[in-house]
């Protein structure tokens, strides 16, 4: 037996793409950023997976703390003086200056998935940047 070679003419049928996402199915741009959660006008991105924007709920704690701590300008005003004045300019390493430093907790909600971002913060503003962002997306996820 002899195999009968193709008929250059012939062409499979066209093949029809699958099922491509209308433009109501796309969530569209992200709308705003907290750090690693990204949302758009529908839809929560985390990295864990996409949720709901509807009906989601939203928390915000945060945690502070301060520490004690002696400023580089006194440990070099100490290290310097020592040469001309030892006793005198040990006394400089008494100053000691308050660091506030902690962490905004946000948490997003939709049915039963919940996911946890933890912000690094420094100052307050950044705290209430946060907020302010968090309270948008509330409004957004009510509609």
């Amino acid at each position: 037996m002899t195999a009968t070679p193709s008929d250059p003419w012939d062409v499979p049928p066209a093949v029809t793409p699958s099922a491509s996402p209308t433009p109501a199915d796309e969530p569209g741009p992200v709308i705003v950023q907290i750090a690693e959660i990204g949302v758009t006008s529908t839809v929560v991105h985390t990295p864990t997976g996409d949720l709901p924007l509807a009906g989601s709920q939203w928390q915000v704690n945060d945690y502070w703390f301060t520490t004690q701590r002696i400023p580089r300008w006194a440990i070099l005003a100490a290290v310097l003086g020592f040469c001309v004045l030892t006793v005198f300019s040990l006394l400089f390493l008494l100053v000691k200056e308050s660091v506030a430093q902690g962490t905004v907790q946000v948490t997003v909600t939709s049915g039963t998935r919940q996911y946890v971002a933890r912000i690094p913060v420094k100052d307050q503003n950044a705290v209430t940047a946060i907020n302010q962002q968090v309270n948008y997306v509330r409004t957004l996820a009510a509609l």
